[in-house]
């Protein structure tokens, strides 16, 4: 016989194992065009705003220096300064 002795596991998956793709399914989703990523998905309950603001250059160079996640760490900044308003 000249077939494979080695096995392989199987890629089918069945259709009824599937998630349900329901609203909630999309809304997390992230969409490309092409190779583009034009949405990032949010989890669900997330309560960020998407908006512009206009910041001095060097703080957002200050912010950009400590590499990703400097949106993040200015949106903690912010938060830090909000609390001791209070």
């Amino acid at each position: 016989m000249n077939g494979n002795k080695r096995d392989s596991a199987s890629t089918w998956t069945d259709p009824d194992d599937a998630p349900e793709l329901t609203e909630e399914f999309f809304e997390q989703a992230e969409e490309y065009q092409g190779e583009r990523l034009v949405k990032r998905g949010r989890p669900v309950g997330s309560n960020k705003i998407s908006t512009t603001v206009r910041f001095d250059a060097e703080v957002i160079d200050a912010f950009r220096a400590g590499g990703p996640g400097w949106q993040t760490r200015m949106n903690d900044a912010l938060r830090d300064w909000l609390a001791r308003q209070r």
